[in-house]
């Protein structure tokens, strides 16, 4: 074969597959409840991004019907206001089962209970993407829970949408 020939053979499949890519990314937007229930453990410490510069650090687990077992982590600024806290600027990652991850960023308020816990309070998320099927992934929802204040340990529940290719 020669050099001719084999350029022509290569500038073909190339050409060939730039086709098939579009059609690829064309894939149907399909929009999907997103309930997921789980555990969380936050630790609040110095955040120099924080205007407080009090900010938390979270880690997680748990489940969604659609989704399986995902494991999430994040960061957000924490802001007493009296017997409130306010916690606001939150970025969280969940990591599937399947090892796409979706990005979404978080704010609220933890009211006291009045038995060493806390309850999130207008508290919502917003989807801004992801890896994978979830690159540009959108939807947003709200949240539920309660966290200790001593051990920092609690349980969260995300209720919302996820809209994405399929």
């Amino acid at each position: 074969m020669n050099t001719s020939s084999l350029r022509f053979a290569v500038a073909s499949l190339l050409l060939g597959a730039s086709f098939t890519a579009p059609a690829a990314s064309a894939a149907s937007l399909v929009t999907k409840p997103l309930v997921i229930s789980g555990v969380i453990h936050e630790v609040l410490g110095l955040s120099l991004r924080c205007a407080s510069k009090l900010g938390g650090t979270l880690v997680g687990h748990g489940s969604d019907p659609a989704l399986g077992q995902v494991a999430f982590m994040g960061k957000d600024c924490v802001t007493p206001n009296g017997p409130l806290l306010t916690f606001s600027d939150g970025r969280i990652t969940l990591l599937t089962g399947s090892g796409e991850m979706i990005y979404a960023n978080y704010s609220g308020q933890a009211v006291p209970t009045g038995d060493g816990k806390v309850a999130f309070s207008n508290a919502t998320f917003q989807i801004t993407g992801g890896t994978g099927r979830y690159h540009r992934a959108s939807g947003g929802g709200d949240f539920t829970g309660s966290q200790a204040l001593l051990t920092g340990a609690g349980t969260i529940k995300l209720s919302g949408k996820i809209t994405y290719r399929e």
